[in-house]
């Protein structure tokens, strides 16, 4: 009965819950963990304890995301067992407890290495509740409510956006001056768990199921579709055109990202905008996610009018020009945070334009095909991939140019990203055809 009771359910009782349950970790370990980490690095310095160098927090954050570039070695495996509702609830509820023993180990004399030990616990764990839940999203939903509830689904992702890298940064620089660093980020580690576990428990009423499991039974059938997966990928024509395109196009924003934090942060004697916490919180917050929001809806009307082969050079350009904006706040050191503000807008409107490119290339030119959600998978992990490699190099080459001179070297490293997507070739698609009849 509740079954039937939650499949006649809108899908606007479970998409936007969905999704925010989706990006809400997803920014908490990528961005929110390099913001703590700082604070809790100048609170070192103040007692003076040594303390936690740009490179290490780069190099870390980044190593324990990995698991959402590895996921698909052990998506397949989640189709053997329950329904993708299951691990949907389960990630979520056990995520939630996580985020409350990370926040245990705050105040522990080796929280460094026991909170990372936690995070890449929680980015294995949500790596695998993203799988589910796109499965309970693909299989739940005709292909005419997957287009019409697709800009839910990106503007919630943005929710968890708002709430983590926004609301929640805003919360713990207040409590940073009243209750202290380390109390202020063990409550707000709490209250991330808590709306973790209060989403598995709606979810367990409102989600649909995704779908039974048993499609593959055995361990030799899926290590033979596993092998056949692979096969056909790499047997694509342009794939490797289209590999270098994936890792290269975010070869200046993966180095960008996981800096920038750190030098508005840093004090202005070591170059950076001297910004507290909560300041952050508030330049993040407000503007930037709706200008991403912006970039992402216009950007796909260019895009649907034009074709992606006729559009995909300027969505580069949208890409990466803004970070020449981060330049300008590396050279003059900025105190308004209106001219700081608008430079952060300015990155996420580009970020927004820019990234359609990228996913549509994904969606068009990769995945087409017999296995068209697997080898989109496979895309996205090596997207994740040319992310993640120059970030975890950037705390490196920024310790050693200084925040000025490496985000200088951010703007000459975006030419890979414009010659790859200068020279990429492309496959022709039913879409490309009929806009060129037009």
């Amino acid at each position: 009965m509740i079954e039937k009771a939650v499949k006649k359910l809108s899908p606007a009782f479970w998409v936007p819950t969905l999704y925010t349950a989706e990006g809400l970790p997803f920014v908490i370990v990528n961005v929110v963990s390099v913001l703590m980490y700082k604070s809790f690095s100048l609170m070192l310095k103040s007692k003076g304890l040594p303390e936690i160098p740009d490179s290490q927090i780069a190099l870390f954050t980044t190593l324990v995301a990995w698991p959402w570039m590895l996921k698909p070695l052990w998506g397949p495996f989640l189709e053997m067992f329950k329904t993708k509702k299951y691990f949907v609830i389960a990630t979520q509820f056990f995520g939630g407890v996580c985020f409350g023993l990370l926040a245990l180990t705050l105040n522990l004399p080796d929280f460094f290495k026991w909170s990372l030990a936690l995070f890449a616990i929680i980015a294995f764990n949500f790596a695998t509740h993203d799988i589910a839940a796109d499965g309970v999203y693909i299989n739940s939903l005709s292909q005419k409510d997957q287009a019409r509830f697709i800009g839910w689904q990106g503007a919630f992702y943005n929710v968890g956006k708002i709430l983590s890298q926004g609301a929640f940064v805003i919360l713990a620089g207040y409590l940073e001056g009243t209750v202290g660093v380390v109390k202020a980020w063990m409550i707000v580690m709490v209250l991330f768990g808590v709306i973790l576990v209060l989403l598995s428990l709606y979810h367990m009423k409102m989600l649909p199921t995704g779908g039974e499991a048993g499609q593959v039974k055995t361990a030799k059938e899926i290590a033979d579709t596993f092998w056949d997966v692979v096969r056909t990928f790499f047997e694509k024509k342009y794939i490797w055109w289209g590999i270098i395109f994936l890792v290269l196009y975010r070869f200046a924003e993966g180095q960008a990202i996981k800096i920038f934090p750190l030098f508005m942060r840093a004090a202005k004697e070591q170059g950076g905008l001297g910004l507290s916490t909560e300041q952050i919180g508030l330049l993040y917050g407000i503007f930037p996610p709706f200008a991403f929001i912006l970039g992402s809806v216009l950007s796909g009307y260019f895009t649907a009018k034009r074709g992606l082969k006729r559009s995909l050079f300027t969505l580069c350009a949208f890409f990466n020009v803004p970070f020449a904006a981060y330049a300008f706040l590396a050279i003059t050191q900025p105190s308004s945070l209106l001219v700081i503000g608008g430079a952060v807008v300015l990155e996420y409107f580009g970020y927004g334009f820019g990234f359609v490119g990228l996913t549509l290339f994904m969606m068009q030119q990769i995945a087409p095909g017999k296995y068209k959600m697997a080898h989109y998978a496979f895309a996205t992990a090596l997207m994740a991939l040319g992310y993640n490699i120059p970030s975890m190099l950037s705390g490196y080459i920024s310790d050693f140019l200084g925040y000025r001179n490496f985000f200088i070297w951010v703007l000459i490293a975006t030419v890979p990203s414009f010659l790859v997507t200068w020279f990429v070739p492309f496959r022709e698609t039913e879409e490309d055809l009929a806009t060129e009849a037009r």
